[in-house]
């Protein structure tokens, strides 16, 4: 597979490595020098090195800019854009973000929510408990604010251990179930992203032709239709096994459900 190349629109081969200076940052990805300090500001750009007062941006700052240009009009949040590069290597190359963007934002949750100790144990029907919240916040499924608010990472997730504690569960036993979940899910994870590198991600590198547009078109394709398929494999193993489960559980507390389960 020939490497993936994305350079900024304009711009000479022996001018891509010379330092820019902010404004000279900003011209050269076609934003104002405002944008380009709001985004420094988010933490979408790695420092620049400074000289003085002066601050001198590189090869890995436009490639950074260029991308975030780009997510910007394809629709994704900055909220979606600070999460995907929060994952990315420092240094790395417009080539480098763009394949690290096509693989990693179809797996990032929605765009987080923002609430409070009070409001989040209002929803829960609990008392407000500063225990479960660090609990929450250990577990990286919230995040504590500088103003004292909570960011909740996935609302979905949330959405869903909600519906669990209206079923009679408490938060402090469904949070340490889940700690037990996120374990098992990781362990998962692992055991589809070795047999994705093994099989497809390693047929798709070797002896592909083509654009960089083209290439990185074919990897979104790839990982697109690996999400539903994975999810849909594991979530078919889960209810499997959780009828057997049940089953096993049922036969314990209540005598003869094994055999009334056959009938």
């Amino acid at each position: 597979m020939g490497a993936l190349s994305v350079s900024a629109p304009g711009v000479p081969d022996d001018d891509v490595d010379r330092e820019l200076t902010v404004d000279e940052l900003a011209a050269r990805v076609g934003m104002t020098v405002r944008n380009v300090r709001a985004y420094a500001a988010r933490g979408l750009l790695p420092p620049p090195r400074l000289v003085g007062r002066t601050g001198y941006y590189g090869r890995q700052h436009v490639a950074r800019l260029l991308l975030v240009r780009e997510m910007l009009h394809e629709g994704y949040p900055l909220t979606m854009i600070e999460r995907t590069l929060a994952h990315a290597p420092e240094a790395a190359s417009s080539a480098t973000l763009a394949l690290h963007r096509a693989l990693l934002a179809p797996w990032l949750p929605p765009e987080p929510e923002t609430t409070t100790t009070e409001e989040l144990a209002a929803r829960a029907g609990v008392a407000p408990d500063s225990g479960l919240v660090e609990q929450l916040v250990g577990l990286g499924l919230v995040e504590l604010l500088d103003d004292g608010r909570l960011r909740v990472l996935d609302p979905s997730l949330l959405t869903a251990g909600l519906q669990v504690v209206e079923l009679g569960v408490p938060p402090s036993a469904l949070i340490e179930a889940q700690a037990r979940v996120v374990e098992h899910v990781r362990s998962i994870a692992d055991v589809y992203v070795s047999m994705f590198l093994e099989t497809g991600w390693r047929s798709l590198m070797e002896g592909q032709a083509g654009t960089p547009e083209a290439q990185l078109e074919r990897i979104r394709d790839l990982v697109d239709r690996l999400q539903p398929a994975a999810a849909q494999a594991l979530l078919a193993s889960f209810r499997t096994e959780m009828a057997a489960r049940v089953q096993a559980a049922l036969s314990e507390v209540l005598p003869g459900a094994e055999e009334a389960g056959r009938d």
